[in-house]
């Protein structure tokens, strides 16, 4: 996890100082967290999905949205930037701010060294507290592999692993396939 700044901000701060802020930091519970800078790999990995998932719901009552979105967690007093959300039917802004959803169905985090334990433990641990949040893909910037959470039932999730010769990850959310070859597009490994 990236270095966390002590000073203990308020919320109206933190979105004060967001608002005009040259880089992202994600809120916990009163503690400023820097985003760290993203890669080449990253960034190419994060638009080939948000493409694909945009396109495949072109016609269909879902919303896709990548990084700039923030996300509100009342039980966790937290806002996070997830790098791809997808919510089914309208969003549901936090005070009204078109900038900070509270509903997303899926989200999908491209893993970095540097954050892959805070994806896996303590955000999931987090978006699970989200009534709303139903499916989580991990995907990884360094090889072809992918890891999905579906809640199966109140307090039970499923884990699932996609490598290489999987081919796809596929997505509960509209029975959607998300092929490899399409998420690495253009990606040096």
């Amino acid at each position: 996890m990236q270095a966390t700044i002590s000073k203990q901000l308020s919320i109206e701060d933190y979105l004060k100082q967001e608002e005009k802020a040259l880089c992202k930091n994600e809120y916990i519970n009163g503690k400023i967290i820097p985003m760290a800078g993203g890669t080449v790999n990253h960034n190419q990995i994060a638009v080939n999905i948000t493409t694909e998932l945009n396109y495949a719901f072109k016609k269909q009552d879902y919303r896709v949205y990548m990084g700039d979105v923030r996300l509100w967690i009342p039980e966790k007093n937290s806002f996070t930037y997830p790098d791809i959300m997808v919510i089914k039917g309208d969003p549901i802004y936090y005070e009204n701010r078109k900038d900070t959803i509270l509903n997303p169905s899926l989200i999908i985090e491209v893993l970095s060294p540097s954050t892959e334990n805070y994806d896996k433990e303590g955000k999931f641990s987090a978006y699970r507290t989200i009534a709303t949040f139903s499916e989580y893909m991990l995907v990884s910037q360094t090889k072809i592999y992918g890891e999905k959470f579906t809640k199966t039932e109140e307090k039970k999730w499923l884990f699932q692993e996609f490598h290489e010769e999987d081919k796809a990850i596929e997505l509960q959310l509209g029975n959607l396939p998300l092929e490899f070859d399409d998420i690495y597009h253009k990606v040096a490994l």
